[in-house]
């Protein structure tokens, strides 16, 4: 129970990833604050207002998981629509950019927190096809080592995780002739996560650890 009486806040809380996130945590005695479709994460007075009322009711915020995020390719990158760029870049860090907005003066206060972010095993070299998501979530590896540096000294760990591709549903149908033995189960992302949010990475830093699945 390695989250006893904390306060954890979960994006995306109504896709796969989130969802298994959020079980994780309340099984582990976390009181978790559900952030999904009804909160609009690219409208920052609505976060705020959102963080504020999670505060009013539990007076901290302990742990922000940012689940929520996108992912499209196909086209070159000269002829990826602005449409395309301005989404990826929108989910994967214009909403990691609102939250901490929103949380991080409340830990600052509180003394200390867990910050753990999504990245993706593929931004770690640019591929074809792939240039805005790939530039999206590398983006947030850069702004995940900033933040990790601008508040290490103030008892806040921020990390990232770099999973390959998710073993769900979706994925499945997309992609049909694929091993799905060789991908990231959920439940052993869940653990990577989870372990970043605990007092366990208390010494970790502006990590970004890639979960690549089972060999």
């Amino acid at each position: 129970m390695r989250f006893t009486d904390k306060v954890v806040v979960v994006t995306g809380a109504a896709g796969n990833l989130g969802r298994a996130v959020c079980a994780a945590f309340e099984k582990e005695g976390a009181s978790v604050m559900r952030f999904d479709l009804e909160t609009n994460l690219l409208h920052q007075p609505t976060i705020s207002a959102a963080v504020q009322n999670v505060i009013r009711e539990n007076r901290r915020i302990d742990v922000l998981c940012n689940i929520a995020g996108g992912f499209r390719m196909g086209k070159p990158v000269h002829e990826t629509a602005d449409e395309d760029w301005n989404f990826l870049f929108d989910v994967n860090v214009r909403t990691v950019l609102h939250t901490a907005r929103a949380v991080v003066p409340h830990m600052l206060d509180a003394g200390g927190g867990k910050i753990v972010n999504i990245g993706a095993y593929a931004a770690q070299k640019g591929a074809a096809q792939m240039g805005a998501y790939i530039a999206s979530k590398a983006a947030l590896i850069r702004l995940t080592e900033s933040m990790a540096a601008e508040l290490r000294e103030k008892n806040i760990n921020v990390n990232c995780v770099l999973p390959t591709i998710l073993d769900t549903p979706q994925n499945r149908a997309d992609m049909p002739r694929a091993d799905p033995r060789r991908w990231v189960a959920l439940d052993d992302l869940v653990q990577a996560i989870l372990f970043l949010a605990s007092e366990d990475a208390r010494a970790i830093h502006g990590a970004a650890l890639p979960v690549t699945g089972l060999s």
